[in-house]
């Protein structure tokens, strides 16, 4: 092991033992256990991976080298052989950017209608579509947990429940891709309701948490809860429900608020709504320990940025561009359609050359 990746040594022994705790039934008994267990195990997996991978080819290099001495057709290989252990020691160092930690979780991601009236509302639907059907591409799974429908079949806030089904490799996580979509997204195009043709801006908000573990990970006190009940309303505020089925959940200690109306049983609202609930606590704690090493880890800090302007989605020009990454491309409709993969490859690209420069420096 060269110096450069002696780092890798201790994490090949917790790899190991995390592999000889997850043997162990006992550790099943404890599922919020388990679970910590299995995504450090899979992070760990991919940097094991890579690293035996690279041993390999240095292995092979060397071995290579020893053979040229007495045999001088072996030289004739070494160049390619050295060139893949150079692009395997390459992966392995991307490998040993340090990752956020939360990469391999599912997702509660929220789209909320912003100032523009309708035309916000219609753009927050076509937001959601988006994030639905990149997810389904994925092979990801999605919920609606909660809805506002706005008159004309927009949406004025809308939270659904993105889930993996099992998740190897932390890279190919929920939150690790779609949590750069946080912040506020801008559309320009001629709305529905414009009689005159002529072009507004408006925009939606993006709320993207990584989901809590429902058992043992947050803590939460029954007495710090006040539960709420009222009846559903739909477009225009008339009422849709003759039950008080609808729950607003208050979290007293941080004044964290969460109505849920979607489903016609008051206990389904009230866990989809323990659900967002923890969720935003878990976000909370993130938040904070982000702000203790701000400097430590200031790019995993801007991803979580809710205010800031991400992304312009302009129509005429059938443009979408990142604010960000300097990310264009002229393919509006294929992007709405699902196709975000390049986007978000602009962002993963951005945030590991920041963590790499941290982690130089």
């Amino acid at each position: 092991m060269t110096e450069e990746f002696a780092v890798v040594g201790p994490m090949l022994d917790e790899y190991a033992d995390i592999e000889r705790q997850l043997a162990d039934p006992a550790v099943h008994g404890d599922q919020a256990r388990a679970r910590a267990l299995g995504r450090r195990y899979a992070e760990l997996g991919g940097i094991v991976a890579s690293y035996r991978a690279w041993r390999g080819a240095a292995d092979d290099v060397e071995a290579a080298r020893e053979l040229a001495e007495a045999d001088a057709s072996f030289a004739a290989e070494l160049p390619g052989l050295e060139a893949a252990a150079a692009e395997a020691g390459e992966a392995l160092r991307t490998r040993l950017i340090p990752r956020d930690p939360d990469d391999a979780r599912d997702v509660i991601l929220q789209v909320k209608a912003g100032e523009g009236g309708e035309e916000s509302a219609l753009f927050a639907g076509d937001l959601l579509r988006m994030y639905m059907r990149y997810a389904e591409q994925q092979g990801w799974s999605t919920q609606v947990l909660d809805s506002t429908e706005s008159d004309l079949g927009g949406y004025k806030d809308v939270s659904i429940a993105v889930k993996a089904r099992s998740v190897s490799d932390p890279a190919e996580g929920v939150w690790a891709h779609l949590k750069y979509e946080g912040g506020v997204h801008r559309v320009q195009r001629v709305p529905v309701t414009e009689s005159q043709g002529r072009i507004h801006t408006s925009a939606a908000g993006v709320l993207v948490l990584p989901e809590a573990d429902e058992t043992g990970e947050i803590e939460i006190d029954p007495n710090d809860l006040r539960i709420d009940v009222f009846r559903s309303s739909g477009p225009g505020g008339q009422s849709v429900n003759t039950t008080d089925s609808a729950v607003r959940i208050t979290h007293e200690p941080t004044g964290i608020v969460v109505s849920m109306q979607n489903e016609k049983s008051q206990l389904q609202n009230r866990e989809a709504a323990m659900r967002v609930l923890r969720a935003r606590l878990l976000a909370a704690q993130k938040e904070e320990a982000e702000a203790a090493a701000a400097e430590q880890r200031r790019s995993q800090v801007r991803t979580v940025d809710r205010s800031e302007r991400i992304r312009t989605y302009n129509f005429p020009e059938n443009r979408i561009a990142d604010h960000r990454t300097g990310y264009k491309a002229h393919n509006l409709e294929a992007v709405l359609d699902g196709d975000l993969g390049p986007v978000i490859a602009s962002a993963i690209a951005m945030d590991e050359a920041e963590r790499l420069g941290v982690t130089e420096s």
